[in-house]
């Protein structure tokens, strides 16, 4: 498979209006793909952001033509239940004429913990999305569902309305044990981090695709480009100094005051140390390679800052896509 670049709609920062706008604009400028965080809060109170990801989404199906889009990624467990999430995620295949992938994790506490019905252990979380995969696959095939489980029940339930191919689902792995329980559920793998390990490990499961012949490793980087550098760090430490905490604790953290303690002592040039600022699209190139020499074939973009869109999209897109397919195999 050839490798493919997206661009992240990102809720936290930006407001669906101007989300809607960027995807037009993402598209024209020539990215592949299109993903979206699926929030109910921003990580810091500077991002400001978090509409409802799917209404957005709705809108963009209309609003682009060509490029697939993709829940980066949606927690089916807690918020939604899974049979509501089958329904949204094959009204989007619809809309999005086939377009359209479920990408699913175990969530976050930052949005789960709104419906104040607690924060679950890892286990369990895991098993919960388990189940939670179990009861969508059902549904997508046009079933009529009835499901007594650990942890959900469904009472008759089926989807009217099914695209004319059935959508696909990523899941978010994080080590051996995750990849070993969700690969044999999964048509692609979603990571942030490029670790080429998880690719082998998912290749070695029995009976999946393997990824760059029928399945894709998706995975996810964070970059602030902008004319001068120094701002663009600036900005990055801003929006993005949630980033350096890693997921083990940013999966677990409440509340954007609690994402403000946990990053207080994080440094301007820690952030510019693991995400490249400025104008050097070279710089960014060099940073993004880490996850196609890791065997990753989809890597999504994340422009940090809502401000710097626009520019972004119209000066440095284009020319960064060009140098990256150059570069990438």
């Amino acid at each position: 498979m050839t490798t493919r670049f997206g661009y992240t709609l990102m809720t936290e920062q930006s407001g669906p209006r101007e989300l809607v706008r960027y995807a037009v604009g993402a598209e024209r400028a020539g990215f592949d793909f299109e993903v979206s965080s699926d929030h109910y809060s921003p990580w810091l109170t500077e991002q400001g952001h978090a509409p409802y990801a799917w209404t957005v989404l709705g809108a963009v199906a209309q609003a682009t033509e060509r490029v697939d889009l993709m829940t980066y990624v949606t927690c089916p467990t807690m918020r939604y239940h899974p049979a509501v999430v089958a329904q949204k995620a094959a009204t989007l295949g619809l809309l999005s004429d086939n377009r359209f992938t479920l990408g699913l994790g175990s969530g976050e506490n930052l949005n789960e913990h709104t419906i104040g019905e607690g924060w679950p252990a890892l286990e369990t979380r895991q098993e919960m999305l388990e189940e939670a995969v179990e009861i969508i696959r059902a549904l997508f095939a046009g079933d009529l569902v009835t499901w007594r489980g650990d942890h959900f029940d469904v009472d008759s339930a089926r989807l009217w309305d099914l695209p004319e191919e059935q959508v696909r689902l990523g899941l978010a792995i994080s080590g051996e044990r995750s990849i070993g329980r969700f690969a044999p559920l999964a048509d692609d793998l979603i990571a942030v981090e490029p670790d080429g390990d998880a690719i082998k490990e998912w290749n070695a499961v029995d009976g999946v695709a393997t990824i760059g012949d029928g399945a894709r490793a998706i995975g996810q980087i964070p970059i602030c480009w902008g004319p001068d550098e120094d701002a663009a760090v600036e900005k990055a430490h801003e929006q993005f100094r949630w980033f350096a905490g890693g997921w083990k604790v940013n999966a677990d953290l409440p509340t954007t005051s609690g994402f403000a303690g946990a990053t207080q002592f994080v440094r301007q040039e820690d952030v510019a140390d693991q995400i490249a600022c400025g104008p050097d699209l070279d710089k960014i190139v060099e940073n993004v390679s880490e996850f196609w020499e890791a065997g990753f074939t989809d890597i999504a973009l994340v422009q940090i800052g809502d401000e710097s869109q626009d520019q972004f999209l119209k000066e440095a897109a284009e020319p960064l896509l060009e140098k990256l397919r150059t570069a990438a195999p």
